[in-house]
Parts: structure tokens; C-alpha cells; sequence
């Protein structure tokens, strides 16, 4: 049988940590896939449950049952080696005879870290692969890190730059495509925010919705910024959004509801606000090929008074959606402190 790429086994961990994605803050989105000692065949698959659940190795452990004696277990994220809802991943890892270790990011928690060493001590080969990254780990590794819950900006603008024409229209200026890929990108996030004018503009709904007009299992929660009252017969109001009104407020209920994934979807104001505030650690930019000429701007309102100070970003990636661009960049903070990942 043909022997199984390390790296391969890792981006499957990362396809089954995905597809899970937005169900375990404030537990990290992992997975997890076991193999026989040779790495030819698999024998059990597992991703982190949500809250109170078990965590992807134990998933992947019982999947697999007494086969895993003797084999090797790829994750996404170190075993952690604390108790809390559950019982140490490292510990289970060893009662089940795994013999050697693949994993792609230390565990940034001081208070569950150690779990590599752990099984390093008691003879399990180790290997860590700094080198890959798991996206969908990115947003809580962070997240530990800063102290609050990551925040990604998601705007959407004509190439000159505006979100919206001057009588307020901005339906739609992306096509199709980009817009399916923002309702499944939703389906992933803790929670979406939108400032009280985007409420009154645009009555959005915030949820994740497929093509087929239903909606996906998973759903973010829908909160506000701002003092302005929401007109009783909005979506917003009919679902029961939670109202702050303020970004600190915010950011403590945020931090109170275990969020750690979290997307902002407008307005101008609030985005403008958590620019200046150095609190948008991720941006997303869907830019469309047309041409408004003036506007609504991104920000609501300057953000430097001369080209030293620009806010700058990190450019991740770029993406084809339709004859829309899709742009992902990072903070330089956020950027730092996930390429300083190990040191």
C-alpha cells in the first residue's frame, strides 16, 4: 500500500477541524486523523466537539478503537495536557498506544501546553510541522494571544473604493459568487457585527443562508453597536440581536459569550472606529471591477492625515470569486504574533 504523506494527513485534520469550525469557541476548532504505524491506512477521524464534548483526539481515538495501538496521530493543534470539561488529550493518547505524534501549532494556553512534551517524555516519537498552517485555528491562536476575540473586518467596494452610492443603494456591487462565498465564510464565525446605521440602511439579516434559500446548521450571533433604537419590524429586532453601545462594551460581551471568531460587516462608523482603535486584525476585501466615482467610503472618515500614516495590512492571499477579487490581509500585529507562533 502506498505510504501517506505527513503533510497530507495534516491538511485532512484541517478539512475536518473546517467543517466544525464555528461550533467549539471557546474551544479551538481541531482535527484529528489516526493512522497504523506505517501511515498506508486510516483508521480513525475525529474533530473537536462542541463545548463539553470530546475533543478531536478522542473523537479519532474511538473511531478507531484498538487499532490505533501502535499507530500515529495527526493533529492540527498539540494535544492539550490540562483537565477541564474533559481529561487530557496526551494522557488519552498514550492509554490508546499511540506511538508517534504529527502536530502543526503548539497550544498558545500556558495552562493546557505541555502536551508534546508530555508524550515526548514517556517515548512517543514528536514531530511538529511549523512549516503548514490550519486556518481554521488561526482566529482562536490569536485570539489567545491578543486577550479578545479576533476581529475580521469584511467589506465589500467598487474599485474606486466605495461601499455604497450617495443615495445609500449597495445592493449588490459583488456578484454572485462572492456572495456565496460570504454566506458559508458565516457559517464558520462565533458572531457577526454590524453598527445601528447598517441596520437602518440596509435591514440585513446576518445569517448564513446556501443557495437553496434555507439555512446552514450553524448560525453566528447577530449583535449591534450603537444607541440608535432598531425599527421594530427589522430582522435584526424580529431575531433578538444583542444591543452594545459601545466597543468596549462590546468587546467585554464578547469575551463574556466565549466568542472568538468574530466578523464585522459594516457600517462605515463602526468599521472606521475599530480601524482607529487598532482592533481589525483580519481584512477581508471584496472588491468589484465598476465604478461609483463617489460615495460611502469603507471608513466613515479619515484614518491618517498624510501617506506615513496609513493604516497597513499584511497581504495573505487573493482569490477569483466570479469577476469579483477577493483580498485577505492581516494586521501587522496579528501577522507577527501568528508567524512568532513558536518562538
Amino acid at each position: 500500500m502506498h505510504q501517506l504523506d505527513p503533510a497530507a494527513l495534516l491538511r485532512r485534520a484541517t478539512e475536518l477541524s473546517r467543517a466544525i469550525a464555528g461550533t467549539t469557541a471557546p474551544n479551538p476548532a481541531v482535527g484529528c486523523v489516526i493512522t497504523d504505524a506505517t501511515g498506508t491506512a486510516i483508521f480513525g477521524e475525529g474533530a473537536t466537539q462542541p463545548p463539553g464534548g470530546h475533543h478531536a483526539e478522542i473523537e479519532a481515538l474511538l473511531a478507531a478503537g484498538a487499532a490505533a495501538y501502535g499507530g500515529c496521530a495527526y493533529v492540527t493543534l498539540e494535544p492539550c495536557n490540562h483537565t477541564g470539561r474533559t481529561g487530557p488529550c496526551a494522557e488519552a493518547l498514550l492509554q490508546a498506544g499511540i506511538a508517534e505524534l504529527h502536530y502543526i501549532h503548539s497550544d498558545p494556553n500556558p495552562v493546557a501546553s505541555g502536551g508534546a512534551e508530555r508524550l515526548r517524555s514517556a517515548g512517543v516519537k514528536v514531530v511538529q510541522h511549523g512549516q503548514l498552517r490550519s486556518e481554521p485555528l488561526v482566529p482562536w491562536l490569536l485570539s489567545t494571544r491578543l486577550g479578545r476575540a479576533h476581529i475580521t473586518l469584511k467589506v465589500a467596494h467598487t474599485l474606486d473604493g466605495f461601499t455604497a452610492a450617495e443615495d445609500g443603494t449597495s445592493q449588490w456591487i459583488t456578484g454572485a459568487v462572492a456572495r456565496r462565498r460570504v454566506h458559508a465564510d458565516r457559517a464558520r464565525r462565533d458572531a457577526i457585527v454590524v453598527g445601528t446605521g447598517t441596520v437602518l440602511a440596509d435591514n440585513p439579516r446576518l445569517n448564513a443562508r446556501p443557495e437553496d434559500g434555507g439555512e446552514y446548521s450553524h448560525q453566528p450571533e447577530p449583535i449591534v453597536v450603537g444607541s440608535r433604537a432598531l425599527p421594530e419590524h427589522s430582522h435584526l429586532a424580529q431575531r433578538g440581536a444583542h444591543r452594545c453601545a459601545s466597543i468596549p462594551e462590546l468587546l467585554d460581551y464578547l469575551s463574556a459569550r466565549g466568542h472568538v471568531d468574530v466578523l464585522v460587516e459594516g457600517g462605515a462608523s463602526l468599521a472606521g472606529s475599530l480601524l482607529r482603535a487598532g482592533l481589525v486584525d483580519a481584512l477581508e476585501s471584496y472588491t468589484a471591477p465598476t465604478l461609483l466615482g463617489s460615495g460611502r467610503g469603507i471608513s466613515g472618515g479619515g484614518l491618517a492625515r498624510t501617506i506615513s500614516e496609513q493604516k497597513r495590512f499584511v497581504l495573505e492571499s487573493s482569490e477569483v470569486l466570479g469577476a469579483d477579487v477577493l483580498l485577505i490581509a492581516r494586521s501587522p500585529q496579528a501577522h507577527r504574533l501568528l508567524i512568532d507562533r513558536e518562538e
